[in-house]
């Protein structure tokens, strides 16, 4: 229990504790944790780490110190002894100004969902295998562009760029017209590694800090023409919007449980210990419509094994480093992550209760991606929301 005057089911209770970036007027980003609604400021605990412009310091001060963090987090929480002290470092969640809560290196996405893959693969290779022969054997991933990654509500210009229409002789260059979503977790490296040393899936917990959620925001007639031979470029490097939170792995045990049954043993690098899947339920609204509960259960791969085969060839990994599990589909019509799986490559427009019909994203769209797990006793985690709204593109600069 809390002193705060919060509901027992609140979603963003002691038992969960995300943390953030925050400012006020008149004062510079700093880390804060989230409370009910209410941030408070982590200057409180007068602890280096948790000061500066992102959570940086605390990813890199190790799992250890984190778990010290947070139990004192706790106790000033909950022990009316310490509201003294706390209360006057207590925000309304409505009176600040939320930042990009880590300083993002490297920024890896996966293709964890094998829904995804097997939908994917049937519209852009129809005819042929809907999985590459390597997709079971381990997770596929890319490099993304780190400086692409914005914060939740980040408005997104649509993209322009190359693309070729299926009867044409050539490709053509304008904005995108197949703009799409992808429903995403991400993943956050808290202590760093050494170069030349892989992480084993058995220690990638003293690697992970904290799960956000992330919108992974696809031109799909870009990458259609661009993919082949080096995958996804320009049709993804355009924006990556990711939630302002941060849910530390801890308050996820609840939600712990076994992946999906494999098609095959892996690789002896890539043998996950039982629990190691996480089951969050997602959801994403188009124009304020549910259209779409994506389950992160199904996920193929999980959080350990993307980072063990991220770091297999030597690759180090640093504190703020984001990895992201790709599209999140279920078996389920009403369980897809994205635009171009649920429209059936726009064969299969979705209809809003106005009467009003999409395909791919519109210019002025709005799409909110929010997620919730299960939490210790029956209570609720909550991971917030990932929002953005479409902006058209600029005008030509070479009429």
């Amino acid at each position: 229990m809390t002193w705060l005057d919060l509901e027992a089911d609140d979603p963003f209770g002691v038992h969960n504790l995300p943390y953030g970036v925050f400012s006020t007027d008149g004062t510079g980003p700093r880390p804060g944790v989230r409370v009910g609604d209410f941030v408070l400021d982590m200057a409180v605990l007068e602890d280096p780490s948790c000061t500066g412009p992102s959570l940086n310091r605390l990813l890199a001060a190790g799992p250890k110190h984190a778990a010290s963090v947070r139990e004192r987090l706790q106790e000033l929480l909950t022990d009316p002894a310490h509201r003294g002290r706390a209360e006057p470092r207590l925000y309304r969640l409505a009176d600040v100004t939320l930042h990009l809560p880590i300083e993002i290196g490297d920024y890896v996405d996966f293709y964890a969902s094998e829904h995804h893959a097997r939908n994917v693969g049937r519209i852009f290779r129809p005819g042929a295998d809907p999985l590459t022969p390597n997709w079971t054997h381990l997770p596929i991933g890319y490099h993304g562009r780190s400086g692409s990654v914005v914060l939740s509500g980040t408005d997104v210009v649509r993209p322009r760029g190359q693309r070729r229409d299926p009867d044409a002789q050539g490709p053509v260059f304008g904005p995108s017209t197949r703009l799409d979503i992808e429903a995403e977790v991400g993943f956050v490296v808290g202590a760093g590694s050494v170069l030349g040393r892989p992480v084993p899936v058995d220690e990638a917990e003293q690697h992970l800090f904290g799960v956000c959620l992330v919108n992974d925001w696809s031109a799909r007639d870009l990458q259609a023409w661009e993919y082949v031979p080096l995958g996804p470029f320009l049709g993804k490097s355009f924006a990556t919007s990711i939630s302002p939170w941060i849910v530390p792995f801890v308050a996820l045990e609840a939600a712990r449980l076994d992946p999906p049954a494999r098609h095959h043993p892996t690789l002896p690098y890539l043998t996950d210990r039982p629990g190691g899947a996480l089951d969050l339920r997602l959801e994403t609204r188009w124009n304020g419509h549910l259209v779409a509960t994506p389950p992160a259960a199904a996920l193929y791969w999980t959080p350990a094994q993307m980072l063990a085969h991220l770091t297999v060839n030597g690759a180090a990994i640093r504190p703020g480093d984001l990895f992201a599990s790709g599209t999140v589909s279920g078996p389920g019509s009403d369980e897809l992550g994205s635009f171009l799986e649920l429209t059936e490559d726009g064969r299969r427009p979705v209809t809003f209760p106005d009467g009003r019909t999409r395909t791919f994203l519109e210019d002025g769209d709005e799409v909110v991606i929010s997620a919730t797990a299960a939490g210790p006793g029956g209570t609720v985690v909550g991971l917030g929301e990932v929002t953005g709204r479409i902006l058209p593109a600029p005008a030509p600069t070479n009429p």
